[in-house]
């Protein structure tokens, strides 16, 4: 196979295109692209032997009917910066590689993630991993960010104290929270990407990860545009139903009751009440 280059992932590669206060995401390196998706596919070598309708056609086959071994020829590389909550939600997609700053070999900086005004809400009421829609009023917020900020405060300070008595670094690690900013190298290929994207982007994912998500689609686009596509329309556009789903689709097909009760009737209302923003 030759190599790919693709003109618009050159324009944005190793750029810092920052997320949340104080993060950033940036693509460091790709390997692959559309046609090396089509290339593997056809187990084919060279150049132009296809039109990009038919390998548009051909990607948008492979994704719809879960032909997944192409996509995973398409590799990124990107260096993040996150709060160490995301982090640890990031990492639960075990697909991947990674290498992460050590706070066992470095001394952390002092770079703590504060929520904006408008993220700052309430425990949900109906999801119990999760905030309310409708941010606190500005005052309750600001308060609520002023002990967020003194808390780290006095983490750090003691931290710095920790090692300034010749305490080890592994061990005065211990009193930093959650809300410290880590980063790390992450390589992944294109179908695990999707199934991240996927989880990361949907609207029950906590907001600060669905942002540094966002960020990478957008990037990821760019080196491969028709293979998003497809994922637009089939795994982040698109519904699964199950057999009993598509019986009580059919039912209302015909004009009648789906049929469903309890649970099953709130996640099949769900499903065709979603209107997801791509």
């Amino acid at each position: 196979m030759s190599h790919n280059t693709v003109p618009a992932a050159e324009e944005i590669l190793d750029r810092e295109f920052p997320v949340l206060d104080k993060g950033f995401i940036r693509l460091v390196d790709y390997m692959g692209g559309d046609q090396r998706i089509v290339q593997a596919a056809r187990v084919s070598y060279g150049e132009g032997t296809k039109t990009v309708r038919e390998d548009a056609g051909l990607i948008d086959y492979l994704l719809r009917n879960d032909h997944t071994s192409p996509f995973e020829q398409v590799v990124f590389t990107f260096h993040a910066k996150m709060p160490v909550f995301v982090a640890r939600q990031w990492v639960r997609h075990r697909m991947a590689r990674m290498n992460e700053i050590s706070g066992r070999y470095s001394v952390m900086a002092d770079t703590f993630y504060v929520p904006a005004l408008e993220d700052v809400a309430e425990q949900s009421t109906d999801n119990k991993q999760g905030r309310m829609s409708e941010p606190m009023p500005v005052d309750r917020a600001e308060k609520v960010r002023a002990t967020i900020d003194e808390v780290h405060q006095q983490a750090y300070s003691g931290y710095k104290k920790l090692l300034e008595d010749g305490t080890a670094r592994e061990l005065a690690r211990v009193v930093l929270p959650l809300s410290l900013y880590t980063e790390w190298y992450w390589q992944i290929d294109l179908h695990n990407l999707f199934r991240f994207l996927k989880l990361r982007l949907d609207s029950h994912a906590q907001k600060e990860i669905r942002a540094y998500a966002s960020v990478m689609k957008n990037l990821a686009s760019k080196v491969c545009p028709l293979a998003f596509e497809s994922f637009n329309h089939h795994l982040w556009g698109g519904v699964k139903f199950s057999d009993v789903e598509m019986a009580a689709l059919k039912l209302m097909l015909e004009g009648k009751p789906h049929g469903l009760k309890g649970k099953e009737a709130e996640r099949f209302e769900m499903k065709l009440s979603e209107n997801r923003q791509i």
